[in-house]
């Protein structure tokens, strides 16, 4: 069973606040992965290398949707699957809200690092972004909700004196997760995909490089163009996947109302922040067509 400190967060039938982890042991636990993301096998710059990985469990936006993470871990039995690597993307700012109306998506994030401590070397977050614009404190709204407001004003009601702790905590994690990931076989897993227009303005290879993700949220960087980018046209992904050097291009950040959608011959996007929700099952080794990413879709 996935724990966080003393409990997995649930609601209390009365209050509607979530029973959550203590705060202390929950700050360890966060710190703890932090390192082990920063240490993740196969790390170079802010693109995972899959390691010894026989096949990838790629997951759409999550959006604090703590139902679909527990579907997600059911789905991995990574206990059970030794090779078996798994990514998620964009925890935070869902629709799932405390009884006082701020924002419970920090649960998704607790759990999440539990896991990466768990299963260090093959559990990985790709942030998208909701974390940048968290982490940069660039406005992100839902009509005249400050996303961002109300996701500190839900870790502060959960975290009382503590909370502020655990912000910056979480601010270094999003700073630290990796941009991309890559199996061995030339899948590329990113949130999005910088324009086509864009492209020869921005320096690909720094994606290997070291960052201390100072200007990040530049809005004419590549990490601001490669996780805001909505351009999924078959010319945008085959240019993006000749620079980065890789056949096949796994993304989010685009709401599916299946689940997944097919953009292109190059590219499969997917979500999980509702219902339906898809999840694909990736060999990490071996030929693979884009046919065969479609035919590996699964439904939560």
């Amino acid at each position: 069973m996935l724990v966080v400190g003393r409990c997995n967060p649930s609601a209390d039938p009365v209050t509607g606040r979530a029973e959550v982890p203590d705060a202390t042991k929950l700050l360890t636990t966060v710190r703890k992965a932090i390192a082990y993301t920063r240490g993740t096998p196969g790390l170079r710059g802010r693109v995972v290398h899959l390691v010894d990985a026989s096949d990838v469990l790629a997951v759409g936006d999550l959006h604090g949707n703590i139902g679909n993470f527990q579907r997600i871990l059911k789905l991995a039995d990574l206990t059970n699957n030794p090779h078996r690597h798994i990514v998620m993307q964009e925890l935070i700012h869902g629709n799932f809200r405390y009884a006082d109306g701020t924002d419970k998506s920090h649960q998704a994030v607790d759990l999440w690092c539990a896991l990466k401590c768990q299963y260090p070397s093959r559990v990985h977050f790709l942030p998208g972004n909701h974390e940048l614009a968290q982490r940069t404190n660039r406005l992100i709204a839902k009509g005249d909700l400050d996303l961002n407001a109300n996701f500190l004003d839900g870790v502060r009601a959960a975290y009382g004196p503590r909370a502020d702790e655990i912000y910056t905590a979480y601010l270094e994690l999003f700073a630290a997760a990796p941009l991309a990931v890559r199996t061995p076989n030339r899948v590329f897993l990113s949130h999005s995909l910088p324009p086509a227009a864009t492209l020869d303005k921005l320096d690909l290879s720094g994606l290997e490089q070291d960052s201390d993700g100072t200007n990040d949220g530049d809005p004419h960087g590549l990490v601001y163009a490669l996780v805001w980018g909505r351009d999924v046209s078959a010319q945008s992904a085959a240019a993006f996947l000749q620079a980065v050097d890789a056949d096949l291009l796994i993304t989010g950040h685009i709401p599916c109302e299946q689940g997944f959608a097919v953009p292109n011959d190059r590219q499969l996007i997917l979500d999980c922040l509702g219902s339906p929700a898809a999840c694909c099952l990736v060999p990490a080794v071996g030929p693979i067509s884009h046919a065969d990413l479609i035919n590996r879709v699964q439904f939560l």
